[in-house]
């Protein structure tokens, strides 16, 4: 191949390539239910569904489960109101809640298709009813958001391979190692995470969701006051301490930015006669 032919292949290339990628971001965007944001989206949600579930199922066999009869109670009740108010938002789900014995541990994740665990050290910080909802409906609207398909769309889109692969099949190829990966299984399961945009978003949908699902949003702001204790304490803090996330003043800040609106959801949802102030 001469100098000017092998010009016009890398040209080529580097054309179908762009148009690759265009035809990806053209036929792979969602929109983010709640904030109406436009996200890369080229994985297939039964796929990704399909492996968290497998991913889920691993992490019972190796963690052990909790058999503390009041934090299972707890999770369960909390969990399943905030499922059933983001019902709409994420159909199909098969809802599992589950409480990991790990006290020195205050986390909690939630995977593709509702399977949601916490490690029992969140007690220690989400000790009520409306702060457990606080951390609950925080890890679920990452998985509303589809944060994680955008995490490995990103991933895919990186490699020319992928980019071919997200045209043709649309993302429904994905590899149980990669999918492992971004959820941060490996170097012992600590959860996703996302950088500080889409912690943020999560932050301001769950929010809204626990106030609509009749939990006081005011909870957040005792919640996170709690999570900021854990850097002198001997608890394992969370992911969003790394410094890719939101500061705890930043967060705060936002959480008192939004009250107003949640606290007029929280307000209909308590008229409603749907929840006692016994739950």
């Amino acid at each position: 191949m001469n100098e000017i032919s092998s010009r016009r292949g890398l040209f080529g290339f580097g054309l179908i390539g762009a148009m690759l990628l265009l035809g990806a971001g053209l036929a792979g965007c969602s929109s983010v239910p709640g904030t109406g944001r436009r996200g890369l989206n080229l994985v297939s949600d039964t796929e990704l569904r399909r492996l968290s579930a497998q991913a889920f199922e691993e992490l019972k066999r190796v963690e052990p489960p909790s058999t503390d009869p009041d934090q299972i109670a707890m999770l369960q009740r909390v969990g399943q109101r905030i499922a059933d108010e983001v019902f709409w938002d994420l159909p199909g789900a098969q809802w599992e809640f589950v409480v990991f014995n790990s006290p020195n541990q205050a986390n909690a994740f939630a995977m593709a298709g509702g399977k949601v665990g916490v490690y029992s050290g969140i007690f220690q910080v989400a000790k009520t009813d409306d702060e457990l909802a606080v951390v609950v409906a925080h890890e679920i609207s990452h998985v509303v958001a589809k944060h994680t398909n955008q995490k490995l769309s990103e991933q895919m889109l990186q490699q020319v391979g992928g980019v071919a692969l997200a045209t043709t099949t649309g993302g429904g190829a994905l590899a149980y190692q990669g999918v492992m990966l971004a959820y941060g299984y490996g170097s012992g399961f600590v959860g996703l995470g996302f950088d500080r945009n889409k912690e943020r978003e999560a932050d301001r949908m769950g929010l809204m969701y626990m106030a609509k699902a009749g939990y006081d949003p005011r909870a957040a702001i005792t919640v996170w006051q709690r999570m900021d204790e854990l850097r002198s304490g001997g608890l394992r803090p969370p992911p969003s301490w790394m410094s890719t996330h939101p500061s705890n003043s930043d967060r705060m800040s936002r959480f008192r930015e939004a009250m107003p609106i949640a606290l007029e959801f929280y307000g209909k949802a308590r008229a409603s006669g749907l929840y006692s102030e016994n739950e």
